[in-house]
């Protein structure tokens, strides 16, 4: 069983030395351990730092591509080196690296695929009040657009199965912490929560300039996501409002018709067929979205058996020794300086 830790990193050189020592170096159930980073377009010595330590796997970006691009890198590294369960945590020691056994022990045991690390919110201290309620709300939010009952949403400390990783699709740049749940719930993949301990805060958050920015950002990701996986549900809830507006004008007018009062009121009777038709018109947008999701889920089907082919193929060539490149535009090397600990490293520059 191989598990590898991978951390998303965008200018980490003075805290990510701190997440490294801190990472297990043998956990119950686990063979191997292996160490990536996704060098997001870092500027100060981030590599470096990873470098010095002796981590496995180096993914780097010539520039930033954001949270979301960096986390879908890092599982596609880690599913073409073999791992079994995937850990992502981040650069800056938010989570307590000692909670990874209890964070992979239900998929070792085999009751989920998913394991997301719940925080006590409540209980931190760096969390201004309106943060935590945020934070809450949130959740809630995507628990009822996820159907799961994960009680901390935006948590990026996280376990997955090799099975699981090979389903997520991310396709907004900002954050993968949302939308993978809700793709998750919505595809039946076993999803559950742990909790976790948290680090005092090294760094203030870098993934948002402020709340409010975060707040509307996460709104349009859970609604995307929802409207993907929900649209004729979403389109009709959409097209009621115009549509039963529209239809209590109609009976209003023809009430006045009935009473010989219809004269003057044609503005009503306009009005109402507008409505009528917009709403008529958002039910048939729901009924092609239907249509488009239904051909989405061929589509990622085929997408799943296609990366399972791929990397069961290049575990092949790294059994015999071929595995000298990813694709075309990525470049993969060996560095010769190498840890006590390690067979070798590998470091993948990305365009």
């Amino acid at each position: 069983m191989k598990l590898m830790i991978q951390i998303p990193c965008y200018n980490e050189a003075d805290t990510l030395e701190i997440v490294l020592n801190d990472l297990p170096k043998r956990l119950a159930g686990i063979d191997e351990i292996e160490y990536l980073i996704i060098n997001d377009g870092s500027r100060d010595a981030t590599v470096r730092v990873a470098e010095n330590w002796g981590v496995h796997h180096i993914v780097s970006f010539n520039q930033n591509k954001g949270l979301a691009r960096g986390f879908m890198a890092g599982l596609d590294c880690c599913l073409r080196n073999g791992a079994d369960i995937i850990v992502n945590t981040d650069a800056d020691n938010q989570y307590c690296a000692e909670d990874i056994q209890k964070l992979i022990q239900p998929i070792l045991a085999g009751e989920a695929d998913m394991v997301i690390g719940a925080r006590p919110i409540d209980e931190t201290e760096h969390f201004s009040y309106l943060k935590k309620k945020l934070q809450h709300f949130g959740s809630w939010a995507v628990r009822k657009a996820s159907n799961t009952d994960i009680p901390d949403a935006p948590s990026g400390f996280r376990a997955m199965s090799r099975e699981a990783a090979m389903h997520i699709n991310v396709i907004n740049d900002y954050t993968y912490t949302l939308e993978t749940i809700v793709q998750a719930g919505r595809d039946k993949i076993a999803v559950t929560s742990v909790p976790v301990h948290t680090n005092p805060e090294l760094r203030p958050s870098r993934l948002s300039e402020g709340i409010w920015p975060y707040v509307k950002k996460s709104i349009v990701i859970i609604l995307r996501a929802y409207m993907m996986y929900q649209p004729l549900k979403c389109f009709t809830y959409l097209s009621a409002l115009p549509m039963l507006a529209g239809m209590a004008i109609g009976i209003r007018f023809l009430y006045l018709i009935s009473i010989g009062q219809g004269y003057g009121h044609v503005q009503s009777l306009i009005l109402a067929c507008t409505l009528i038709i917009v709403g008529f018109l958002t039910f048939m947008i729901g009924l092609v979205s239907d249509l488009m999701a239904a051909n989405r889920r061929i589509l990622a089907d085929t997408q799943y058996h296609i990366r399972r082919m791929e990397y069961e193929a290049y575990a092949d060539r790294r059994r015999e020794g071929t595995d000298s490149l990813w694709e075309p535009h990525i470049i993969s090397g060996r560095d010769s300086t190498v840890q006590p600990h390690q067979k070798e490293r590998k470091i993948y520059r990305m365009c």
